[in-house]
């Protein structure tokens, strides 16, 4: 019957000491983040592959396959940041992610008519300050479809995006989208 409480006893201690040790490793773990590999491995506005493709290998592991990926970081205090890429990809997707990894803004190919990958990030302040222009009475012919806009409230960030590639037949067509992205902030 003694075992019981020193058996109880070694227990809690052990779970002291793990739950310290825990705290003690956290700022050493949060260092490898993919926010902080990312900004280690790119400059701002510098379209950047972090997929296997990359040069030095993937900059963010365990990313999916099927997609090639590649991604910009943004500060948007320098103004509205433009995001465009021509080509066809089977599909793709675009995603704005905040410096704390919080997930912002997302969408796909399925979002607008035309093939190519067009939107603006901005801040709340940034988007109030926006005039709406309308298309000028009596346009003969397609008047150009606006960018979407992508308004989020953090001035850090980046924007990734990925396109399908499943095998190689679709890799040349992934590839040349990707290489088509540019990630600037707003000419003024």
């Amino acid at each position: 019957m003694r075992r019981l409480p020193y058996a109880i006893l070694l227990g809690i201690l052990g779970a002291g000491i793990v739950h310290v040790a825990v705290l003690l490793l956290l700022p050493l773990l949060s260092q490898r983040d993919a926010w902080t590999r990312f900004s280690a491995a790119a400059e701002p506005f510098a379209v950047t592959r972090i997929d296997a493709a990359a040069p030095d290998g993937p900059v963010i592991p365990a990313l999916d396959p099927f997609f090639m990926v590649s991604a910009c970081r943004f500060d948007l205090s320098q103004g509205p940041l433009v995001v465009s890429a021509q080509g066809q990809a089977p599909f793709w997707s675009a995603s704005v992610i905040g410096a704390n990894g919080a997930h912002l803004f997302s969408f796909n190919d399925q979002a607008r008519e035309e093939a190519a990958l067009s939107f603006i990030v901005l801040t709340p302040a940034q988007m109030a300050g926006r005039e709406v222009v309308a298309p000028p009475e009596g346009a003969d012919g397609p008047v150009e479809t606006p960018a979407i806009f992508a308004e989020v409230g953090v001035d850090q960030g980046m924007v990734v995006v990925r396109a399908f590639a499943p095998d190689d037949s679709f890799r040349a067509d992934a590839s040349v989208f990707l290489d088509s992205l540019n990630c600037a902030p707003e000419p003024e």
